[in-house]
């Protein structure tokens, strides 16, 4: 009986090597069930500290711990077996110093034992983000719109819509990539800012809200499913789980009112003889 062959897992030098490519695909989990099912057909999965709004229903990222990251990492890892998984450091948890962000990173990574983390960067990061590479861990950026800043910003903007602001984007992302960030999240911006910053950079970009000219694309997994009432205008919906999983609800409520669940196929009867 032969022996069964073991997918391998990305690695770091696999995503990078997307730079001008076939474009990565990324989406993100929080779950056992969901990484699983995105596993063989995503590059990278991400566990976004969106975990917060998507499933503990704040109203931002802000509030979201270490702990929680770690907690849905290890899910997330536990079912994946080939996509390269990476993790957010959470608000709060890297940007007082480089030496508070490694401890943070660190733990991250051998609590969960994912492949890399990812930071919101702004004009600290570019020390940062050295610093965590030169120690062993693999850093993506993330600039354009921050979620982590909205209460800076005054909610959820997009960015570069004004000359010193496309300035200082691009200025963020160049720091970044030269300071060794292996690929780049760049979300809410116009799209000659993505092209742009997509040919300074040596790093592959991966948008969200920023038009097919990045390296590969990533969405909230909930939004793309439909979970979701509303859906943000760079989201095209690939399903409408939301209604579907409503129906369902209905069709179980009713059967449960009427006695018609459970039936005969889902209860259990006494076994007769020995």
């Amino acid at each position: 009986m032969s022996a069964q062959v073991q997918s391998r897992r990305k690695t770091v030098r696999d995503i990078a090597a997307a730079k001008g490519a076939t474009p990565l695909v990324c989406l993100t989990a929080y779950t056992a069930p969901v990484a699983e099912l995105l596993d063989e057909r995503c590059d990278v999965i991400l566990v976004g500290d969106s975990v917060g709004m998507v499933i503990h229903g704040l109203p931002t990222t802000v509030g979201v711990t270490l702990e929680m990251m770690i907690l849905h990492g290890q899910a997330v890892m536990r079912a994946s077996k080939q996509a390269f998984v990476v993790v957010d450091m959470p608000f709060g948890s890297y940007e007082a110093s480089v030496e508070q962000a490694f401890m943070n990173a660190s733990r991250i990574m051998k609590e969960t034992g994912c492949q890399a983390v990812k930071i919101e960067a702004g004009e600290y990061a570019a020390a940062t983000v050295r610093y965590l590479v030169e120690r062993g861990i693999p850093v993506m950026a993330h600039v354009g719109l921050r979620p982590q800043a909205t209460n800076v910003d005054g909610g959820f903007k997009a960015k570069g819509r004004t000359d010193a602001e496309r300035d200082r984007v691009i200025a963020e992302a160049v720091a970044a990539d030269q300071a060794g960030c292996f690929a780049m999240v760049i979300e809410g911006v116009a799209e000659d800012l993505a092209a742009d910053i997509t040919a300074r950079v040596r790093c592959p970009t991966v948008g969200i809200g920023a038009s097919v000219t990045c390296d590969g694309q990533i969405l909230v997994t909930d939004d793309l499913l439909g979970m979701f009432a509303w859906t943000p205008k760079f989201v095209r919906r690939y399903a409408d789980l939301r209604a579907e999983i409503g129906k369902a609800v209905d069709g179980y409520a009713s059967d449960v009112r009427a006695r018609r669940f459970p039936g005969e196929k889902e209860t259990y009867t006494l076994k007769k003889g020995p």
